[in-house]
């Protein structure tokens, strides 16, 4: 069996996690801080409730109040000078990416900071692979951040989200990193995937970020518990047996470490170089904050 990791990203400039408690985070993004739900953080704040509205300049509030209810749509409230949409940098070794960032109806503002640490094996994996030019396929890719990462280190990259303005977000970072050359694809992954497999396609890597509920362009229902079985077992199909690496994300509160790597095995076979467990950021005073869980192999 092995062992779960806890891994959390090297800190940089224009991120931080200030507060969390009370089913609540509080972040800055460049220059500006926000709060907006996390119903993992059930712990008390450690900021008094006024330093927080001090310091945030747009709050979320969900329709439904409900603490769990993990994907209700809602509404930002924002101070007068709070920007709808601003920049945001992310720099590690020779990678500068700007990202931007936008203040959407479902909580979220295009990155998800935790995701850093897989960002870092990204880089480092495409570097060691011995394909030139490997290919990269980003399934449920949203933003893809880790799309512009794959193809600053120099990957072919396919990037599929079923939300057609999700992609212009992701283009237009791509275009302020002064990167080019993504394949932008519109579609539901596992339709996306089932084609590729007939087609006999291969890819050197993949990444997998599935939510916990939603929908295709078609209207295409996604549930995590019913679909993620299947895409796996297509994907395998996808996966250059000699050369790859795949990760995959998930942020569903009912899944834990055990279940992917049952599922990995299952699927993938005794895969070499695995690892698995938990993303989290810790806040100003020290307590982590649990933000998904991961698995991830590579030949080497």
């Amino acid at each position: 069996m092995l062992p779960i990791q806890a891994l959390t990203p090297v800190p940089w400039p224009d991120y931080e996690l200030i507060d969390s408690g009370g089913f609540e985070k509080l972040e800055r993004f460049g220059k500006h801080i926000v709060a907006r739900p996390e119903p993992q953080a059930i712990w008390d704040k450690a900021l008094a409730q006024e330093e927080w509205q001090q310091m945030a300049g747009a709050w979320f509030r969900r329709h439904n109040h409900h603490a769990f209810s993990e994907h209700e749509r809602g509404k930002w409230h924002a101070r007068p000078d709070q920007p709808e949409k601003w920049w945001m940098t992310y720099q590690r070794k020779n990678l500068q990416l700007k990202l931007k960032i936008s203040l959407s109806s479902f909580k979220h503002v295009g990155i998800f900071p935790e995701q850093a640490v897989n960002w870092d094996y990204i880089t480092e994996k495409i570097n060691q692979m011995p394909v030139k030019s490997p290919k990269v396929l980003n399934l449920f890719a949203y933003t893809g951040i880790a799309s512009l990462v794959a193809r600053h280190a120099g990957a072919e990259v396919t990037h599929v989200d079923s939300v057609k303005q999700v992609i212009s977000w992701a283009r237009e970072s791509m275009e302020a990193s002064q990167l080019d050359g993504i394949r932008w694809i519109v579609d539901d992954a596992p339709k996306f995937v089932a084609r590729q497999v007939r087609r006999q396609h291969r890819y050197q890597g993949l990444i997998l970020d599935p939510p916990a509920y939603g929908r295709g362009p078609q209207g295409e229902k996604w549930v995590l518990e019913e679909h993620l079985n299947p895409l796996l077992k297509n994907c395998a199909q996808l996966l250059d047996p000699d050369h790859h690496f795949c990760i995959i994300n998930l942020y569903s509160m009912g899944f834990s470490p055990l279940i992917v790597e049952n599922l990995v095995n299952t699927i993938f076979g005794q895969v070499a170089h695995m690892e698995i467990g938990e993303l989290y950021i810790p806040d100003r005073a020290g307590r982590r904050l649990p933000l998904g869980i991961f698995c991830r192999f590579a030949s080497c």
